[in-house]
């Protein structure tokens, strides 16, 4: 464990003012760009997730809140307040495994931060470019803590990155949307201190894994109530990030307390924000799937080759692939989801992209469990040496006839590296909306997002969000 002196310096306090005076000018014409991709991106995988069951299961634990806020549930009429918005929409973002990441915090910031924001936003009518920095600050926050505390370290030792640092995140967008100053940002981070965890033990359960799709919720529902609080007066503790028992020093094994400083702030380098390191998600499984996915339509001429062709397949990649993700029988489609063995049979049944292939009545196929049958896993030092920066694999397929392929990807497909166009984004969200609430303008959305930076509110935008039953 790290002590803290009156001589270290207070990097909590150092994050909290270089968002405090953060101004919506101060986004580039490239920060916008990205925002607004984020946007998209969390609009289709939020209603395609409120159609879910988990998705449907909070909206009808929101239903006795109807009428008590002005904050929309995506894909239904309910207004409530923002507390439950941010619950509701952030665990149906996260629930589909679609949503952004930002690698090096392993963490899903778009799900928490995006819909902390249109709810306190809402909530507070604040104009589109107040909520497009209060969005970015959210992300800067979120991955800089989860750097900071070392989220592979965490990863090991049983703690899920977006649910433990998810509410940091959302208490950033809050408290900038709320106008809280520096002082009131740190009480909020202080309380919210006290609230953070998140346990992996879903990974380990074949079955009863939906808290896992929570995860995203709880940080927003925390984050949001810890700002409500600290407005009203009750006070956290200072350096909630980088005192003795904070949280980079409590939960992180090796902490880089230098992360947590902000673009040059107190000697922080000079860089660009972290929204401009999201990986998108093209394929709906786990993460750390993607880079396998990607090697394997390499070997399988994407994935062209007779299945019956495949006597076996063997994935080198990080630790984790081994600790958490061997389950070769799961029985709920989270359990599929981050499942090596039966995504990569999934994927060569069904191709990599049909989140159909998860779905409860499809876990007994008996092709996909006879390929995941043949599906082993490597620690390789040097994935894991390059991990979380990259997510890498490789995978080597033993064929029938004797003969092996093998291919190596570092940076998969929606990657910094090998980013996804924003055409292919506007496709995928489409192609989500479609299905979680038939007859989406995604037109009139895609120029409502387009106008937020021109002054524009949010209403534009929410409004498209109304199913027309409930």
């Amino acid at each position: 464990m790290m002590n803290t002196s009156a001589d270290t310096p207070d990097r909590t306090a150092a994050l909290a003012e270089w968002i405090a005076g953060f101004r919506p000018d101060d986004l580039s014409a490239a920060d916008l760009d990205r925002l607004k991709a984020l946007l998209i991106d969390n609009a289709g995988v939020t209603l395609r997730g409120m159609a879910l069951p988990w998705g449907r299961s909070l909206a009808a634990f929101a239903r006795p809140y109807r009428g008590q806020g002005p904050c929309r549930i995506y894909g239904t009429p309910l207004m409530v307040p923002p507390t439950v918005a941010g619950l509701a929409n952030a665990t149906a973002a996260h629930g589909l495994e679609l949503d952004d990441t930002h690698d090096e915090s392993i963490t899903h910031p778009g799900a928490v931060v995006i819909a902390t924001a249109i709810a306190v936003g809402t909530a507070e009518r604040r104009g589109g470019p107040e909520v497009l920095a209060a969005i970015a600050l959210g992300y800067e926050a979120m991955a800089r803590v989860g750097m900071a505390t070392g989220a592979d370290h965490i990863l090991e030792h049983g703690w899920h990155p977006t649910a433990l640092f998810g509410g940091f995140g959302a208490a950033a967008t809050a408290a900038r949307l709320m106008r809280l100053e520096a002082d009131g940002l740190m009480d909020a981070w202080g309380l919210m201190l006290s609230m953070a965890g998140g346990s992996m033990q879903f990974s380990q359960d074949a079955a009863r894994t939906t808290v896992k799709r929570l995860h995203g919720g709880y940080g927003a529902h925390n984050g949001i109530m810890a700002v409500q609080l600290a407005a009203q007066g009750i006070a956290g503790p200072r350096q909630a990030f980088d005192g003795r028992y904070g949280l980079c020093n409590i939960f992180g094994a090796r902490p880089r307390l230098d992360r947590l400083l902000p673009p040059g702030a107190s000697g922080g380098a000079a860089e660009a924000l972290q929204i401009h390191r999201i990986s998108l998600k093209p394929y709906p499984c786990c993460r750390l799937f993607h880079s396998t996915l990607d090697a394997l339509a390499e070997v399988t001429d994407g994935y062209s080759l007779a299945t019956d062709r495949i006597a076996g397949l063997t994935v080198g990649g990080p630790d984790a692939l081994l600790t958490q993700h061997m389950l070769t029988r799961p029985t709920s489609m989270m359990a599929a989801q981050y499942s090596l063995p039966f995504t990569l049979g999934a994927a060569l049944v069904q191709g990599p992209r049909d989140y159909a292939a998860f779905a409860d009545d499809r876990l007994g196929d008996p092709q996909v469990l006879a390929l995941a049958d043949r599906v082993s896993a490597r620690a390789d030092p040097e994935m894991q040496a390059a991990f979380p920066a990259h997510f890498g694999s490789w995978v080597e397929l033993a064929l029938t006839d004797g003969s092996t392929r093998r291919a190596s990807v570092l940076d998969s497909y929606g990657t910094v590296a090998n980013p996804m166009p924003r055409s292919a984004v506007e496709e995928k969200c489409a192609a989500l909306a479609a299905e979680g609430l038939p007859g989406f303008d995604m037109a009139a959305f895609v120029d409502a997002v387009d106008r937020l930076d021109r002054g524009a509110g949010l209403d534009g935008m929410t409004d498209l969000f109304v199913a027309a039953t409930e």
